[in-house]
């Protein structure tokens, strides 16, 4: 027998969405696939979309949504090349209707939402399409409307679901799980569908970068003056960017990057740097956190731009390296007879960005606990002898940037292979637990404000079974 999920976790599964386009949700060995219809998270001009005429199929409110709004999320999902299950269009506009609602009531209670943010999450979208489709131009023509055209389009959908997702945000704040309810929650699962986990662990590090010496910075610098003189004497900059740069995310296309002015990601002098240049115009050799550069703007449109660089990382010898493994040998002596702890130590003297804020704690997809395969290749034989509480030695690595580092690794905690038991897995039951009393939460929220709302639903969609809830409120009302 087939599960049905409700509307309340299909539309909280919906908001908790970023940057995907889709989301999967599995139920009884087969993928659910939903997506945004009226949230602009996906891109249904990707391909060419059947002529129909448009009618308004749902009204909430003073909400409507459109059949164009369903066809498209339904031509997004086969895209994708996944099956859509046989109730999609009752789902997505089940979800749709949901996230209306919500959003009805965060216009009534006032939730804060303002001009700057949505103008961001349309940004960080438009990035995001354009890596997937490799430029500004190539979205641009895939899309048939500019990206100015497009973030006029998204405003309406990202506002929606800025408001959606705050106003669930705020029915389910105060909402908390007692371990007696956890462990009530547990006893419900039938053992032979307590999940299966492979071995993870908690692995953190402290991390040092030793300096090159100013001869090894000096010869980048010749180095990429040596290129710029070669572009302006006619050279291409992209052939040169492929041939030289140790950048590995840009050496394949030839240095170039596209980039908005508010990027969170980049290194401030970078950025900076890119947009100081006129177009064609090659930049000196500048120093930032990577290594030195130099910058060719190729062109730009407001706060958007398209540059190419060159990274040159200056050389690390073995002298350099030594005066990082004393001073992490000296920390980890600290470390050992307990006279500092690693979240301090971390604090104090990593110079990795990626975990210096999670108290040097490594992340993976599912936060701190990680399998073997997330750790990076010179991780795992520090930790095959290592014991729980224990530190490595100091140890030498390439980050992924290339960047020759120092490190000494504290090996948290380690689950063997096993099925899923509230010891070992406590904190992962009691978030669905909690998730689910949220959901619990949610019902009850809209089976007290549906009836609140005005509601029409077109006589196509009133056999729905996701919609029952729906059109019983307002039974006679259809759509003309």
């Amino acid at each position: 027998m087939k599960r049905r999920i409700g509307y309340q976790r299909y539309t909280t599964l919906i908001l908790r969405l970023d940057k995907q386009l889709i989301l999967h949700i599995m139920i009884s060995n087969r993928i659910l696939l939903t997506a945004l219809s009226l949230s602009a998270c996906t891109l249904s001009f990707a391909q060419p979309k059947k002529v129909v005429a448009d009618k308004i199929i749902a009204v909430v409110g003073n909400k409507i949504v459109l059949k164009s709004d369903l066809e498209n999320s339904l031509s997004d999902m086969q895209r994708q090349g996944v099956e859509v299950p046989p109730d999609a269009r009752c789902l997505t506009l089940q979800q749709s209707m949901g996230i209306k609602a919500l959003v009805l009531q965060a216009e009534k209670d006032s939730l804060p939402v303002t001009d700057e943010e949505i103008e961001s999450d349309i940004d960080n979208q438009i990035r995001y399409f354009m890596s997937q489709y490799g430029s500004k131009e190539e979205l641009e023509r895939v899309a048939g409307k500019s990206v100015y055209q497009l973030k006029e389009d998204f405003k309406e959908g990202f506002r929606d679901r800025k408001l959606a997702s705050a106003m669930r945000n705020k029915i389910v704040e105060d909402i908390k799980i007692t371990p007696n309810e956890v462990k009530n929650y547990f006893d419900k699962i039938p053992t032979d569908s307590l999940a299966l986990y492979e071995s993870e662990i908690e692995v953190g590090q402290v991390v040092l970068y030793p300096k090159a010496s100013h001869e090894a910075e000096v010869y980048c610098i010749e180095q990429l003056a040596d290129y710029k003189k070669q572009v302006e004497s006619g050279k291409d900059f992209g052939t040169i960017a492929t041939l030289n740069t140790e950048d590995p995310g840009s050496k394949a296309t030839g240095g170039r990057y596209e980039i908005n002015r508010n990027q969170k990601d980049l290194d401030p002098t970078w950025l900076s740097k890119a947009f100081s240049l006129k177009e064609g115009q090659v930049s000196n050799p500048f120093k930032s956190k990577f290594g030195y550069h130099i910058i060719q703007l190729i062109s730009r449109a407001g706060d958007d731009a398209v540059v190419k660089h060159i990274l040159k990382i200056p050389q690390v010898t073995q002298f350099e390296m030594k005066s990082g493994f004393q001073k992490l040998d000296s920390v980890r002596a600290n470390l050992i007879s307990g006279t500092i702890e690693f979240g301090t130590a971390v604090s104090r003297y990593s110079e990795d960005d990626a975990s210096k804020f999670t108290a040097g704690m490594i992340q993976g997809k599912n936060g701190s606990s990680l399998t073997i395969d997330e750790l990076d290749k010179d991780l795992v034989p520090l930790l095959k002898d290592l014991k729980i509480g224990e530190f490595s030695q100091a140890t030498g690595y390439a980050d992924e940037r290339g960047k020759q580092a120092v490190r000494i690794i504290y090996l948290k905690s380690r689950s063997e292979p096993h099925r899923e038991n509230l010891k070992d897995d406590y904190n992962k039951v009691s978030q669905r637990a909690l998730e689910e009393k949220k959901e619990a939460a949610l019902e009850k929220w809209f089976d007290a404000h549906i009836k609140t709302y005005f509601i029409k639903i077109d006589p196509e969609y009133q056999g729905c079974d996701a919609l029952k809830k729906w059109v019983t409120v307002k039974s006679t009302s259809t759509v003309k």
